[in-house]
């Protein structure tokens, strides 16, 4: 507590470069002259890394979390000081001593934070009753170090909740270490941090030894001068100005981040109004590597090993087992059509699909339900895929993970699944063919006997595309290996750029387009005149090598992975909300918080608790036993804490899924992975039983794939799972609301067939449902007239009809901007400011302050 430490944090990212984040961190007991010198030493040790890192400036207690991610479970600062002139802290090791980790004093505890008191036999965790689920699981980290370290795994643990009196044996051992239980004082209303949060944003500029501020209306990027070359010694002046400006105004908690023009972080860039894309610098990988090296070895540090070279790009790993038992429907007139196992993997770009994958997973039968979208493809087909997909994962108790897919936008376990896939001009609904008559647009829709061109692309032939393109020279590449035919004249053109492997697939797709036509090979650079002829004559096209983009690196909001988001959602979240986990994904593209200018068309993946796939859980230190375990994550933790601390002595019950039949997972050393490259090797997909009892439940009669017999079906659900009123004890209205949301499974007669009268209903009211819900998105420009106005011409509405939790929700209204419908005195009643200095807010503090009133 009486030291200064700098601490370097070096990443090496996914496209080769490092980043350097630099933290000193400043005990509380540190003299003013040693924590200036480290603010100082730390831009020095920048300037050697190239002076591109970001620096932070961390006090003790109120350290940023990117800091305190660095130490697990969390740092525990020791009384004193090295070789200062602080007084050492002996220690006794031969006797526990009694700690709580802060002054020994019942004034110490409050109702907010989580308290440890470290006994001799016992490890209390004291928490505070406005303590969150998170904070509470986070402190027992913390316990389970100390009951490790200091206890060598020994000892017992209790939890303490904030209330419990005497009565209750636990509360009343703790509260004998303070004399005897007493209620703990409430925290005055004005805190700090709330005194923080109305400060207004101040610019200036260090020019010359002094802090001029910077005078403006809105804080835009142009007011920083980019063309400003700054010197070392400037950059430490810098660095006094600011430590002396929190030193004059007494703001002791204050964090300071330094960062360099062209490496600035999302938290900088997102004070201001609007920031610039600008292309990502980066430093060189073996440049960086080197100047870490030589500063470290200069301290007399081992360096072996720091100056490997990153490695070689590999190709992109799927993480799902390709050998299970797909089905595809696509959309048509507010319904859905199974789709031959022949013609499944042949999409149009005007229509919409939804596919369904069962597969095995490493100890229980996964499900992933999809909805995929043509470029083409009309909103009408697009809202009845993602109610019938959302119908589907609801009828699978949430169990399954569902994605929303855009065409060119496909992730590769998309691709792996179906293994090979077409993608034809044109499509085949109804309302397609409707829309294009009524805009008067041609129908190109894909003819085998017309002419047409398609791009071959893919890995291999467990991972191949045919794309249909337009049939002209322009379209051509020289990347990639093209089929032209016209009738059945059927040509294959290969590019400069491709391998033996594209020519491979380029065989293997012409199998399935052009099956029983013979084709003429065209080199680049040596077609023929009827070649040319057919593409409307020669023309210009792209010949460079496209190279593969690299992996992104991870960021863990809702979680967002290269080029994919993630939602995950956890057990106990309302069924509502669960509904609401695509709406959430979507939301989070569009307000584009990591500000990366995601594409609105990126894959979303809704993950559920407790059946999180593989090409989830490889971003993490996962551990299924515990996830696998009942209750939030505070009880998980508590329960291994208290149990001796191995999930696996547990014994977590399984959670069994709801579109479980009987297990169709072999054994891994059985399971034979399809990844063959034989060409002889012919694959066939089998419908497991739990594949086609789920199924059945979503086919029309008439749209059966007449050569499956119908499946023959005992109990779609576990009997434990079946919400039979007749036979479960009685609920709560909470819990019977929530069981009430569920479909119930469909009466069984002669165990041949499933009742569909009832689906079918129910399947149309999904779409006029989510129908409606896409419709409210909107907002009704033809104001009503008896509806009162704002300054801006919309509707006023009450607060209470406008958050999310509404009992009455108004409908019609930009479900974005809910806040604009406030009437001026509610809106400043509620947010404590007028609209216009609320506009005035950067976007990620707007949606901060709408989440807490619940209209975000």
């Amino acid at each position: 507590m009486g030291d200064s430490y700098i601490i370097l944090k070096t990443t090496a990212l996914k496209n080769g470069s490092l980043r350097h984040d630099i933290h000193y961190w400043i005990g509380k007991d540190t003299s003013q002259d040693e924590s200036g010198t480290a603010a100082i030493l730390t831009v020095e040790l920048d300037a050697a890394l190239g002076g591109r890192a970001v620096q932070y400036r961390e006090i003790q207690g109120n350290e940023t979390d990117k800091f305190l991610s660095y130490f697990r479970p969390c740092i525990m600062p020791q009384p004193g000081g090295v070789a200062s002139g602080f007084k050492h802290v002996e220690v006794n090791e031969q006797e526990h001593e009694t700690r709580l980790y802060v002054p020994f004093a019942r004034s110490s505890l409050n109702h907010d934070d989580i308290f440890i008191l470290d006994t001799k036999s016992k490890i209390f965790q004291f928490n505070g009753s406005n303590s969150s689920i998170q904070e509470r699981a986070k402190a027992l980290e913390v316990v389970q170090y100390i009951k490790d370290t200091f206890h060598e795994g020994k000892c017992e643990v209790a939890a303490v909740e904030d209330g419990r009196l005497m009565a209750d044996a636990e509360a009343g051992e703790f509260w004998g270490f303070f004399g005897g239980f007493a209620p703990l004082p409430r925290r005055a209303p004005v805190e700090d941090n709330e005194k923080y949060e109305e400060t207004v944003f101040k610019l200036l500029c260090f020019n010359q030894g002094k802090l001029e501020p910077i005078n403006y209306e809105s804080l835009l990027h142009e007011l920083l001068k980019t063309n400003k070359t700054t010197s070392l010694q400037e950059r430490k002046s810098a660095s006094e100005a600011a430590e002396k400006l929190l030193s004059d105004d007494n703001r002791t908690k204050t964090h300071v981040i330094k960062v360099i023009e062209g490496f600035e972080t999302v938290m900088f860039k997102s004070k201001f109004k609007e920031w610039p894309q600008t292309p990502d610098l980066k430093l060189s990988s073996e440049d960086g590597r080197g100047k870490v090296a030589a500063l470290l070895k200069r301290q007399g540090l081992n360096v072996k090993g720091l100056m490997k070279a990153a490695p070689a790009k590999e190709e992109p790993q799927a993480y799902i087992d390709c050998t299970g038992s797909l089905q595809v429907w696509r959309i048509n007139d507010k319904d859905k059509i199974l789709l031959p196992s022949a013609d499944q993997s042949k999409f149009y770009t005007g229509d919409c699909y939804i596919f369904q994958y069962m597969y095995p997973g490493d100890d229980k039968e996964e499900c992933l339900i999809g909805s995929w979208f043509g470029k083409k493809s009309i909103e009408e087909d697009r809202v009845t895929a993602i109610s019938l997909a959302s119908k589907m994962v609801e009828s699978a108790k949430f169990q399954a993970v569902q994605t929303r897919l855009y065409e060119g936008k496909e992730p590769i376990q998309f691709f792996v699944i179906f293994q090979s896939f077409q993608v034809f001009k044109g499509g085949l609904s109804s309302g397609y063919k409707k829309f294009i008559a009524e805009n008067g647009i041609d129908d190109d829709t894909y003819l085998e006997d017309g002419l047409a061109l398609f791009r071959i692309q893919g890995s291999g032939p467990e991972n191949m595309q045919a794309i249909q393109v337009d049939a002209a020279a322009s379209s051509l590449n020289s990347s990639y290996s093209y089929i032209l035919h016209d009738g059945n004249t059927v040509f294959t053109w290969t590019g400069n750029l491709t391998t033996s492997l594209d020519q491979e697939v380029v065989e293997r797709q012409l199998d399935i387009i052009k099956p029983n036509s013979q084709s003429r090979s065209q080199k680049e650079g040596s077609e023929t005149d009827q070649f040319w002829s057919l593409l409307g004559g020669k023309s210009e096209y792209p010949s460079q090598k496209i190279g593969r983009a690299n992996e992104s690196d991870p960021h863990l909001f809702s979680c967002i992975l290269p080029k994919d988001i993630f939602v995950w959602v956890g057990q106990q979240v309302d069924v509502k909300v669960r509904l609401q986990a695509l709406d959430i994904g979507e939301k989070f593209v569009k307000l584009d918080f990591l500000m990366e200018n995601l594409s609105s068309e990126t894959p979303i993946f809704v993950i559920m608790e407790g059946s999180e796939p593989t090409f989830f859980t490889r971003f993490f230190t996962w551990d299924s036993a515990k996830s696998l375990m009942h209750g939030n994550s505070y009880q998980r933790k508590l329960s291994i804490v208290k149990g001796g601390g191995s999930p696996a002595l547990d014994k977590p019950k399984r959670r069994t899924p709801a579109y479980s039949g009987r297990s169709t997972v072999q054994d891994k050393s059985q399971r034979s992975r399809s990844m063959s490259f034989s060409p002889e090797r012919v694959r066939v997909r089998g419908r497991s039983p739990a594949f086609t009892a789920l199924a059945a439940n979503f086919e029309s009669a008439n749209s059966r794939n007449l050569s499956t017999p119908p499946p023959v079906v005992k109990k779609l659900y576990p009997k434990s799972a079946t919400p039979d009123s007749s036979s479960a004890p009685s609920k709560s209205s909470a819990t019977a609301s929530l069981t009430g949301s569920f479909d119930r499974p469909k009466s069984v007669k002669d165990g041949s067939e499933l009742e569909k009268p009832k689906q079918e209903e129910d399947a149309k009211e999904g779409i006029n449902t989510m129908t409606s819900r896409v419709e409210s998105l909107t907002i009704n420009e033809d104001v009503k007239e008896n509806e009162p106005e704002d300054d801006e011409g919309l509707p006023v509405y009450p607060y209470d009809r406008l958050i999310t939790t509404a009992a009455d929700p108004v409908t019609e209204i930009d479900v974005t901007r809910r806040e604009t419908y406030l009437s001026s005195a509610e809106f400043k009643d509620k947010f404590g400011m007028t609209k216009e200095a609320f506009s005035k807010l950067p976007k990620w503090k707007q949606n901060r302050m709408k989440i807490a009133l619940q209209l975000f």
